[in-house]
């Protein structure tokens, strides 16, 4: 068998529903669009590209500007995105005040990032290749480190907060088997919320991690070898592209 691919979608997807799972990785079936999907690609394009102006002229203003530009490069790679958006002004203006909530919780014209949509990858041992795809990472002069996620959404309800710090962890661990540090700060950026979720990652945090990619990726294997994906129904269901197909809805 072939090593296993993980990254944090993908370990989320099992964990949810092996059977998302295999129509997603295994079987690679077409998805619909999702609108919030969509949103939430134009606010990573906007924010990442920001970065390229020079810092005085890192403002909202600035972003407001590139939006719409941004948009219609979207909607022309995605012609059906048209259809799908009845009110282009109100599409516009919502991705707007997400953009107004970002400048509200950081400074861009404060800092110089170090990375932008970095690629960190690891063979986490011979049967598992782990990637994923960092929004922003920083590195301060003192070698301190930061990885930084956008979220269009809003922060998670308290107790729900260890499950969305999942997907930086996995991250911090590649950082920290690669290059022989533990990320100091972990910090989602809530822009449906004006929120932040910050954690400061300790080894502990890292090994526990790999303990849970390893579980996974043997399960995923098991499920491989047996040809056996269990559907498991929650009020996700209502949301996946594949419910017309799942066997949890259709005999």
């Amino acid at each position: 068998m072939s090593k296993i691919r993980l990254s944090p979608s993908r370990v989320n997807d099992f964990a949810n529903c092996p059977q998302l799972y295999k129509y997603r990785a295994i079987d690679q079936l077409p998805e619909a669009i999702s609108l919030d999907a969509e949103r939430g690609t134009l606010l990573h394009t906007v924010l990442e590209r920001l970065f390229d102006s020079p810092i005085p002229h890192r403002t909202s203003e600035t972003a407001r500007e590139m939006l719409p530009r941004f948009w219609s490069d979207q909607m022309e790679a995605k012609p059906e995105l048209a259809s799908l958006v009845t009110d282009n002004k109100e599409w516009i203006d919502r991705a707007n005040s997400l953009l107004d909530n970002y400048f509200s919780l950081e400074e861009p014209n404060a800092f110089e990032p170090t990375h932008r949509e970095l690629h960190l990858e690891i063979d986490l041992n011979e049967q598992i290749y782990l990637h994923g795809y960092v929004d922003r990472l920083d590195v301060a002069a003192t070698g301190e480190v930061r990885i930084i996620d956008y979220k269009t959404g809003k922060a998670p309800k308290p107790g729900w907060e260890d499950k969305a710090l999942f997907q930086l962890r996995v991250y911090a661990f590649i950082y920290w088997r690669n290059y022989g540090v533990i990320p100091r700060l972990l910090q989602l950026i809530y822009l449906g919320s004006a929120q932040l979720l910050r954690n400061n990652p300790k080894e502990a945090d890292l090994l526990a991690t790999e303990k849970i990619l390893v579980r996974i990726a043997d399960e995923i294997a098991t499920a491989i070898r047996d040809d056996k994906w269990t559907p498991r129904p929650s009020k996700l269901c209502d949301w996946c592209s594949f419910k017309n197909i799942c066997p949890a809805f259709n005999d």
